[in-house]
């Protein structure tokens, strides 16, 4: 399985889709933010990261400009990423409670952290057809992490994309059974994972207090708790 799954994260980090993603990916790796620029930014597409057995899967929306995109991994050196890796630490699934890079030794138990789209998009808002063009890689992860039992959804868009592929699966009807909400919990059939949805950790959320420590916290231990 591990295998497979660094072959898939190769054939992701290749991929070349989008080009208007690559495009403005290349300038952002480019010009850089300031406060980066002794950073040669990552710059490529960002492949997933975490237990090849993991229990818990996180689904995010996609790389920040200067997070991941800057560093390489999901969620790494920035505020959201800060916010989320805390959270984790707190509930057991992460080793450390921050991620400054890919060398800085954080290790994730029990859980695996991917996106809908692996290129940073302009303004966070991925095109209908960037986001159908990489849904094939989050297929494939659902199909090689064979032991997920709990499907964490950060935002509607994680929430909306993983209900689409189940539903041309045919393993659920519509996605209108299934609106989005923090903290609602589902279970959209026997055989599948239990879904829950969170708000994301954007800068945005968090600092008006729509998605506070304490809240995302609770999500965790909520995903531990019914993957046991």
């Amino acid at each position: 399985m591990a295998d497979s799954l660094n072959i898939l994260n190769r054939q992701i980090v290749s991929c070349q889709l989008c080009p208007r993603l690559g495009t403005y990916g290349s300038e952002v790796a480019r010009v850089k933010r300031r406060a980066y620029l002794d950073w040669e930014y990552w710059g490529k597409p960002v492949p997933g990261f975490g237990d090849p057995h993991a229990r818990v899967l996180l689904i995010g929306l996609a790389p920040g400009a200067h997070g991941a995109h800057r560093t390489g991994r999901m969620f790494t050196g920035d505020r959201s990423g800060d916010f989320l890796y805390r959270a984790l630490y707190e509930t057991g699934f992460a080793s450390q409670p921050e991620s400054r890079s890919r060398q800085d030794g954080l290790g994730l138990r029990d859980t695996y952290i991917t996106a809908v789209v692996r290129c940073a998009p302009p303004d966070n808002k991925p095109l209908p057809e960037e986001l159908s063009r990489c849904r094939p890689y989050l297929e494939r992860e659902l199909d090689l992490l064979k032991e997920v039992r709990v499907v964490v959804a950060l935002g509607g868009v994680a929430l909306r994309t993983y209900l689409g592929i189940l539903r041309d699966r045919g393993a659920i009807k519509s996605l209108a059974a299934f609106p989005f909400g923090h903290d609602r919990v589902y279970r959209p059939g026997p055989a599948l994972p239990v879904l829950v949805a969170s708000y994301h950790p954007s800068q945005q959320n968090t600092s008006t207090g729509k998605l506070t420590a304490v809240m995302l916290r609770q999500i965790f231990e909520r995903a531990k708790s019914l993957a046991q």
